[in-house]
């Protein structure tokens, strides 16, 4: 969406929102009344609506806005900059804890827990002027690429209702999607942030490892990292540089805060790599041809464009990444949801079985290998290129209640695992690179379908400029209709 502060108040970005602010053309409230109408006539219930939301928190956000508004005028008689979010909302993953508030992750193990103190990333926000109105969905301990769980119902995307806005940060996506919020936080392990932007249509950004902190012990996991998702890379580029940093909470992360990695301008001379494949991929023919689409605009602006072959298969990828959560994440999964199984969705309990499978048949010196072998293929592929381009996902849809306890049906075949339709893993265990997805299109069933921009190790800036230029030349319009029968 190319949108300008004519367009719907729920759906301004938040560079357009900020101007406004500071010229008091427009109120934070404004914008927040917008949004939280836009959630009260769509959002809908957790069986049939697009239910992106685990609890909103709209009397403390209204009177956060009308404290915005008064210091917006003050900042104007100063001449003083206002902190960079000042009066915008985000909706903030459920996982990312708010003193006081619950930290339940969707699971029945965590019912009624609640958080001792904020996630670095929601002390950044506030600090920053951010209004955090609404929390947002994930599957079980963010373990699935859809989103639904026992105890929050089924998110669904607001572009088709019947298919998923993807996982783990479904609910950030679908409520960017919906115009619920400006911004949101998520969270990237295995590809959950740049999945559901790719199916929703906006802006994902998974940071190279320890730019954005986390919290132990889950900070120590070298695949993860949180995130921001907006509907523009710019938004993104201004949330990101609110949430990077070093911090004390976490020993990975480092580099200077509130720097943007944003850069603008054109792409003539930057020599890109595409790989519509990745290896063996089984990439629908929709999701191919708009990923070639974004190629030959990015050619048609001056940017040589290349072919990359890369050696992966997705069983290489898939018994990679499970051998490592084997290791990891399972076993802290199991410890945490003792004597609750039973009540696991079906995804969860099967997420635990094949990662602790995968551990048993590669030992943690044989996992590290993997990694690193992976990280090597990568870099030599990229040897030449400035950045590389590839499809988000190989899939054009997924169901919005689907399980896929049985692999995913491809238009090439049945794969055995899920994750073998999802591009974005590899660049987790490769975790230095800083890789945003960004929309390339439609699919046939109205989904929109993503591209990822991916950086050499600790290159934000190459990431955003790419990404910026696919964004600006590619003009997707952010803004589904709404289906009626969420309302």
């Amino acid at each position: 969406m190319t949108a300008g502060v004519m367009a719907p108040l729920a759906y301004l970005s938040a560079t357009e929102a900020r101007k406004a602010f500071r010229s008091r053309e427009l109120s934070p409230l404004d914008v927040l009344d917008a949004q939280i109408s836009q959630i009260e006539a769509h959002n809908g219930d957790r069986d049939t609506g697009i239910n992106a939301f685990t609890e909103t928190l709209f009397d403390d956000a209204r009177t956060q806005a009308r404290a915005a508004a008064d210091m917006y005028t003050r900042y104007a008689a100063s001449g003083d900059e206002p902190p960079p979010l000042l009066g915008l909302t985000v909706a903030t993953k459920e996982k990312h804890g708010i003193a006081g508030l619950r930290l339940e992750q969707g699971l029945a193990a965590h019912r009624g827990r609640v958080a001792e103190h904020d996630h670095p990333v929601v002390e950044r926000i506030r600090a920053a002027g951010g209004i955090i109105h609404a929390r947002t969905t994930s599957p079980e301990f963010s373990c699935a690429t859809v989103t639904h769980s026992p105890m929050w119902g089924v998110t669904r995307n607001p572009w088709n209702p019947q298919t998923s806005p993807g996982g783990s940060s479904g609910g950030a996506g679908a409520a960017l999607a919906a115009g619920f919020t400006t911004l949101a936080t998520a969270s990237d392990i295995a590809g959950s942030t740049r999945i559901p932007a790719g199916f929703t249509g906006t802006v994902g950004y998974k940071a190279p490892y320890g730019r954005i902190p986390g919290l132990p012990p889950l900070a120590a996991d070298w695949y993860r990292g949180d995130g921001p998702m907006g509907r523009t890379v710019a938004d993104v580029a201004l949330l990101s540089a609110v949430m990077s940093g070093r911090h004390p909470a976490d020993h990975a992360s480092w580099g200077p805060a509130n720097q943007s990695p944003l850069r603008t301008g054109g792409v003539r001379g930057l020599r890109i790599g595409l790989s519509v494949h990745l290896g063996d991929f089984p990439v629908a023919e929709a999701v191919a041809a708009n990923t070639r689409a974004v190629a030959d605009v990015l050619a048609g602006a001056g940017a040589e464009v290349v072919g990359i072959d890369l050696p992966w298969t997705t069983a290489q990828i898939r018994d990679t990444i499970f051998a490592h959560f084997g290791h990891i994440l399972a076993p802290a999964m199991q410890r945490e949801t003792k004597g609750t199984e039973g009540e696991l969705a079906a995804y969860t309990r099967q997420f635990i079985a094949d990662a602790a499978a995968a551990a048993q048949h590669c030992p943690l010196v044989d996992s590290l290998a993997a990694d690193a072998r992976v990280q090597h293929e990568l870099a030599v592929a990229m040897r030449d290129v400035d950045v590389l381009l590839c499809p988000t996902s190989a899939v054009t849809s997924l169901r919005a209640d689907g399980d896929y306890l049985d692999g995913i049906d491809t238009e090439h075949g049945h794969r055995r695992h899920y994750w073998e339709g999802h591009m974005t893993s590899p660049f987790n265990v490769a975790n230095h690179c800083a890789v945003l997805s960004v929309p390339s299109g439609l699919s046939p069933e109205g989904v929109p379908t993503g591209v990822q921009v991916v950086s050499h190790p600790h290159d934000e800036s190459a990431a955003f400029h790419v990404a910026h230029a696919v964004q600006t030349l590619v003009g997707f319009d952010a803004r589904p209709v709404l289906d009626p029968k969420s309302q």
